[in-house]
Order: C-alpha cells, then structure tokens, then sequence
C-alpha cells in the first residue's frame, strides 16, 4: 500500500470508533484510539497532514476527499484534532 489508507484512517478514526461524523472534533484527545503517547499522536498529525497536502486529485478522490477538505484538514496545527 501506498500509505493513503493510513491517511485516511487517521483523518476519521475518532469517526470510526465513535459512529459518528459530526461531533468526533470535540471528543478529547485522551481518547486516541491507536494508544499513542500524546507526543507520538502530535508527531503523527504533522506527517498525515503534511502527506495530505501533498497528495494529487486523484489521491484525494481515492480517499473520497475533495482538496478543500484536505486543505481545511491539512493547514491544521499539529495539536488540534
């Protein structure tokens, strides 16, 4: 695999525990699914959104994102979820 899933999964894991696609930013980041340290969690976003951002238009559709969410979810601070 080309990493795209492993994008994927870590732009909507909260989603996917949770059952829900609205409210999962407000859910702490205690709550990390994968069991990452907070830092490890920290160092992770940074490399998903920047690969994110670096992802063509056909990347993007395989994932089922447009490049308006991968920007809104790429230009984040590491620390926000």
């Amino acid at each position: 695999m080309n990493g795209l899933s492993d994008v994927r999964l870590t732009l909507h894991s909260q989603e996917l525990t949770a059952g829900q696609t609205d409210s999962a930013r407000n859910v702490p980041m205690g709550n990390a699914s994968s069991g990452l340290s907070r830092w490890d969690l920290f160092w992770r976003r940074l490399h998903t959104r920047k690969a994110l951002l670096a992802l063509t238009t056909d990347q993007l559709k395989d994932i089922g994102l447009t490049r308006e969410l991968a920007l809104e979810e790429g230009l984040k601070p590491f620390w926000r979820t």
